[in-house]
């Protein structure tokens, strides 16, 4: 096997997963400008930057410096997360499944992580679109792979 042939796979992977966290970055940050019961992921992210940095006895950036810096890591570890969707014919639906399985994490999981709790009013409408919005990423991200890998958007 050529070198080229092992790495292109990779290159596939990363590149998804980079649309398709740039796709959740886009729909989280533009939702949340235009309506109030927008999903406020980017808090978790801060409080999580906060958190860390704090354990390791720094003194966290505040205001847009720790918003741009929760924006970052968010593209980092989303777009990690999304390469997992591979390419073939499964990529849909590990795409979909990826997607689901951190909407959901983003829902329940913040509390037991110590990132705080939910803030008030906290509707079922603003968790079903963050469900939605990780989904929208991990199809984004299967779109990506499946062109790339030359399988076409569309699994026939």
């Amino acid at each position: 096997m050529k070198r080229t042939e092992s790495i292109a796979p990779v290159v596939t992977s990363l590149t998804a997963g980079v649309a398709g966290a740039a796709v959740l970055t886009a729909v989280h940050e533009t939702t949340r400008r235009v309506t109030p019961a927008a999903p406020r992921m980017d808090i978790l992210g801060e409080r999580a930057i906060t958190k860390l940095m704090r354990g390791a006895g720094k003194t966290p950036p505040r205001g847009k410096k720790l918003h741009r810096l929760a924006l970052g890591g968010d593209l980092v570890s989303n777009s990690l997360y999304y390469a997992m969707v591979g390419s073939g014919r499964d990529a849909w639906l590990r795409g979909a499944g990826l997607g689901l399985a951190a909407g959901l994490g983003a829902v329940l999981l913040p509390p037991v992580l110590g990132l705080g709790r939910a803030r008030p009013g906290l509707t079922a409408r603003t968790k079903a679109m963050t469900v939605g919005y990780y989904v929208m990423g991990g199809l984004a991200a299967a779109a990506v792979a499946r062109l790339l890998s030359g399988g076409g958007a569309r699994d026939d």
